[in-house]
């Protein structure tokens, strides 16, 4: 197992911290960046930005025009351009298109790809993921799916309603997660302007990240048709964990940047401020909090590098992810905190990026599945394998 980077992938990772230190971080005051994330003016701003420096959705393969990186290549680029919170924008490596790009690459047929997907690459188009349901529908527990899809003629009826989707407005296509009539799951792709699709509301939340915000979504006897499904009807939570378990991954390589920047903005910050005749980073209470920062970004930093290996060597990865999921989002979460501790009075404000961040970190512990439910799942994997040893 070795995780040094490649000649390339350094020197890409590299540019990526360049272009976000010369390019995006100018733009993060900029008015277009609103409580619901960045407009489609800054989005396309960012895009040819990031197209311009030959950096645009290197996740993607070579063929739809990405530069086709491994999970550990991904590990690398991803956190330098989750530096800034308009740094996966730029990059087209945002949620829930860098998942969706992911799935539909496996999965989506060859006209889907050149109607849906090559588009999204290009950075042309959003999408969205519509999964996420109200009570007593699916959130956690996708078993509990309420939307439905009924078969009329050759096409597929869909009814329900989608809460928390990330990207909703603005978004040009959505794969909707739908129950058929057996009880088996099936993903559609649907153009957003079908009729009888109704983007209710955004909904006010702690982070400002995501482009399109997260929507309440309706559907009202959506006509799709059997063209339209995404892979094979019955197999949505097959396809659910072929997203999910890189996506959970990805959601840490991007917030472990945002983690070293709020750490690089105390750190520097304590090794300047004056207090009790010394800086504050001199001061043991400042100091620790420093030095466990540093321990917590090394300890994450590893946790992602592992699982990306994993799957770069064609394992599964689904316990190492859940895994990986919970440590990096609970050390990031620890980390940005002592950075508002550390910084006081300016930490809480906007004088510094870190106040932002730490409104876009705290969903990170719940979205994409929350700790504990993570933890329930680890759990059960390890004592149902000890109880096969037996």
């Amino acid at each position: 197992m070795d995780f040094s980077l490649s000649p390339e992938i350094k020197d890409l990772q590299e540019r990526t911290r360049r272009f976000i230190a010369d390019v995006v971080i100018p733009l993060e005051n900029d008015p277009r960046q609103t409580g619901h994330g960045p407009t489609e003016s800054l989005r396309e701003e960012l895009v040819a930005a990031g197209r311009a420096a030959g950096l645009l959705t290197p996740h993607a393969s070579v063929e739809l025009g990405g530069l086709g990186l491994s999970h550990v290549a991904k590990a690398a680029v991803f956190e330098a351009a989750g530096y800034s919170p308009l740094g996966p924008a730029a990059l087209n490596i945002h949620a829930p298109d860098e998942g969706n790009i992911h799935l539909m690459e496996q999965v989506a047929s060859p006209s889907q790809k050149e109607r849906w997907l090559r588009p999204l690459v290009e950075g042309r188009t959003r999408s969205c993921f519509a999964m996420t349901e109200p009570a007593p529908g699916a959130g956690s527990d996708p078993s509990m799916l309420q939307t439905i899809a009924v078969k009329d003629g050759d096409d597929y009826l869909i009814s329900g309603t989608k809460w928390f989707i990330t990207g909703a407005e603005g978004a040009s296509f959505a794969i909707i997660m739908a129950r058929m009539e057996d009880g088996s799951a099936t993903m559609f792709l649907s153009d957003m302007d079908r009729p009888g699709i109704i983007l209710e509301r955004l909904m006010e939340s702690l982070d400002s990240c995501f482009a399109g915000g997260h929507g309440v979504l309706r559907f009202e006897n959506v006509r799709v048709p059997a063209t339209d499904v995404l892979g094979e009807i019955g197999k949505g939570f097959r396809y659910a964990q072929i997203r999910l378990a890189p996506a959970r991954l990805t959601h840490c390589m991007r917030w472990l940047g945002q983690a070293q920047r709020a750490h690089d903005v105390a750190l520097a910050y304590a090794s300047e401020r004056q207090a009790f005749g010394k800086a504050l980073g001199e001061h043991e209470g400042v100091g620790f909090m420093l030095a466990d920062n540093a321990m917590d970004l090394h300890s994450a930093r590893l946790n992602i590098q592992h699982t990306a290996w994993v799957l770069d060597q064609g394992g599964r990865g689904n316990i190492e992810s859940s895994m990986t999921k919970v440590i990096c989002s609970e050390a990031i979460w620890r980390i940005v905190d002592r950075c508002v501790q550390i910084l006081g009075g300016r930490g809480v404000t906007a004088e510094t990026i870190v106040m932002r961040i730490f409104k876009d970190v705290r969903g990170f512990r719940i979205y994409d599945g929350p700790s504990e439910v993570h933890r329930w799942s680890i759990a059960k994997k390890i004592v149902s394998h000890q109880q096969q040893l037996g």
